[in-house]
């Protein structure tokens, strides 16, 4: 009989406490979902954007610069989607304009040089390998660079986040009961039946102090806890900022555009440069002038641009072409529901906050459904009495030592590699982006470890000087009710 019981409570547990970790995991791993389909359609839109540059405006290129814009943007989604990847933002950036200043060299600017390539000489790989010493695009790339690479940071933390809290709540739910936690979780639920006692509740401050000796090892996390979840709001927060991934994502079109309009602005100064460097870009055979820029689509016809060696006019006749940058949407409007990062951030804001305490509040929350607060007597474990007599401890490994009725013997070593990793998480996360997860100070909220032992009213433990003790059960709605004690 006993052993049924024991199989029974520790069931019923679990199932209690899965319930409720259910409800975060899938909070998380649901938003961690719609970040990612967003971030992909961003993605795809952003290179339908920019292959549309190519195929009405440099239709010349557009079929050989089309492998290099889809790996461009498999780098970039590869880069937000797998945070363990080495992918780096910059190296890709750098390496599309690598493999497009051939292209811009030998079929925009001097278009029979194009001849010389398919002849098998070196005049390619010698224009990719120089492109950064060349520098064909001004600044272009290297803003390009880094605007994608901070507007993507943020993005890929959050994934690595998301990842994280998923691993943290898949190890909480395979953390085992002790055999002293299921001796007192029978005796607190179980034991009453033997006396025919079968409708007597647990009191309140038994409860309590059954279920934090029980998840004492689970608290544990309550700190570390509380730190990422200060920093997942802020990274939510970041990716959603002013649209910022959105326009650095859309953006991508105009900086190429920029940097090819320079390049032809600079074509006669950039040809001299490659055949010191290259060797002659043109043969005899296939000697052309460089030719005029061609503008993409939507601009009004005039005069071809004359080419000129000097800087200042160049860069009025590129001013002039500003007008070529698209005024588009801040994202594509497929359907109904397909929703920005900001709305999907607010959404998970409005969600995560409640989570925060959710370690230190679950012996609580587990309370809530095993006690009568309207009764005016319960079981105390022993017997059936109008008050619990016991001291009421306080949440962690430590304040244990003072719980009357579980014994902990120490941190449970599955649970203390969970909190290990989530403390390294906000370490490095910290160290690498500074400043995220201190907009509150969850300092003074401490548990555990920085616990003392003893209990206080904000603990959720008993009261003094009062006729009735008050039991204060702080859930995730940040509600208090009196317990019958």
């Amino acid at each position: 009989m006993e052993e049924s019981y024991r199989v029974a409570v520790v069931r019923e547990t679990v199932q209690n406490i899965r319930s409720y970790s259910f409800e975060l995991k899938f909070l998380l791993s649901g938003h961690a979902a719609a970040f990612q389909d967003t971030y992909q359609s961003l993605f795809s839109f952003s290179l339908g954007h920019l292959s549309s540059l190519f195929e009405s405006g440099y239709t010349s290129i557009s079929t050989a610069v089309a492998p290099h814009i889809s790996t461009l943007f498999s780098d970039i989604s590869l880069f937000i989607r797998d945070a363990s990847s080495n992918i780096s933002v910059e190296a890709a950036v750098h390496r599309f304009y690598d493999n497009l200043f051939p292209l811009v060299h030998t079929r925009l600017i001097n278009p029979g040089s194009a001849a010389a390539i398919t002849d098998g000489n070196n005049l390619s790989d010698c224009l990719r390998m120089t492109r950064q010493d060349v520098n064909p695009f001004g600044r272009h790339a290297l803003v390009m660079a880094k605007e994608l690479a901070e507007a993507l940071r943020a993005a890929r933390a959050l994934t690595w986040a998301f990842s994280v809290g998923e691993e943290v709540m898949n190890g909480t739910e395979v953390a085992p009961l002790t055999k002293e936690c299921t001796r007192a979780l029978v005796k607190m639920q179980y034991c009453p039946h033997c006396r025919g006692l079968t409708l007597i509740r647990p009191c309140g401050a038994y409860c309590i102090n059954v279920m934090r000796g029980c998840l004492a090892s689970l608290s544990e996390l309550d700190m570390p806890w509380r730190r990422y979840v200060a920093i997942l709001e802020d990274l939510t927060l970041a990716v959603a900022h002013e649209h910022s991934l959105e326009l650095a994502l859309l953006g991508i079109r105009g900086q190429v555009n920029d940097a090819i309009l320079y390049a032809q602005l600079h074509g006669p100064r950039l040809t001299a440069t490659v055949d010191k460097v290259c060797g002659q870009s043109m043969t005899e055979t296939h000697s052309v002038q460089p030719t005029t820029i061609k503008m993409v689509p939507k601009v009004t016809d005039g005069p071809p641009l004359p080419t000129n060696h000097s800087d200042p006019p160049a860069m009025e006749q590129l001013g002039r072409l500003s007008h070529l940058r698209s005024s588009l949407p801040l994202k594509p409007a497929k359907s109904d529901k397909d929703r920005s990062l900001k709305q999907i951030a607010r959404e998970f804001m409005n969600y995560i906050g409640r989570y925060k305490a959710f370690f230190a509040a679950l012996p609580e929350m587990l309370c809530e459904g095993e006690v009568v607060r309207d009764e005016f007597t319960c079981w105390s474990g022993d017997d059936v009495v109008e008050s619990y007599s016991g001291r009421v401890v306080g949440n962690g490994v430590h304040a244990q030592r003072q719980n009357p009725e579980v014994r902990v013997r120490g941190p449970d070593h599955m649970l203390t590699q969970v909190k290990d990793r989530l403390e390294h998480f906000n370490q490095a996360i910290q160290e690498s982006m500074p400043g995220l997860g201190r907009r509150e100070s969850w300092e003074d909220l401490g548990s555990g470890e920085e616990n003392s032992g003893e209990c206080d009213d904000e603990d959720g433990c008993q009261g003094s000087g009062e006729d009735t003790p008050k039991i204060c059960e702080c859930t995730l709605n940040a509600k208090c009710f009196t317990l019958n004690t």
